[in-house]
């Protein structure tokens, strides 16, 4: 039995993958479900499998539309992101976004203080702090949530300002 790490890198499947090749295909996305999952789980919760999935078909039909190969892992996060929204969306997650997955090194202390402070905000807070962490930027939110790029901007900045109002009293 292959494991992931024995697999070809996705990069290297891609052009395989996009010229129809079914095992090529397979292993592309067995090598990009931990990173699918990963963001599907930090926006939904208790709805990331369904997200991933959601992610993963739509990664699987819309392939054949990337033309730059080197944009493959930002074209994968904006497609998962925008899945993830929409499960959420669907089920009616209401605690979507309430937690950033991030890739730094931090007090484990800290992590539960950012959560419990997302935890505080509102849904619409939650997203676009979310997104942001995951480095989309005001126009890609806009798109991703289907909303004009000001309003956007006010929700993030009155996100950021809760959250730092929020964050005071724990940082004592």
């Amino acid at each position: 039995m292959t494991t992931v790490s024995e697999l070809p890198s996705p990069l290297t499947l891609l052009p395989r993958a996009q010229a129809g090749d079914e095992y090529a295909m397979n292993h592309l996305l067995t090598a990009i479900t931990p990173y699918v999952a990963r963001i599907c789980r930090s926006i939904t919760h208790d709805d990331g499998a369904d997200a991933t999935q959601e992610a993963l078909l739509a990664v699987y039909r819309g392939l054949g539309s990337l033309r730059e190969p080197a944009a493959f892992y930002g074209w994968v996060r904006s497609v998962t992101v925008r899945e993830a929204i929409r499960t959420a969306r669907r089920f009616g997650a209401e605690s979507c976004c309430s937690e950033v997955d991030s890739q730094e090194e931090t007090n484990p202390l800290d992590a539960v203080h950012i959560s419990d402070v997302l935890e505080r905000l509102s849904q619409a807070h939650r997203q676009v702090l979310t997104l942001r962490a995951y480095g989309l930027s005001e126009e890609e939110m806009a798109e991703v949530l289907a909303l004009p790029v000001g309003t956007v901007r006010s929700r993030l900045f009155r996100a950021r300002r809760r959250f730092q109002e929020a964050w005071q009293p724990s940082a004592a």
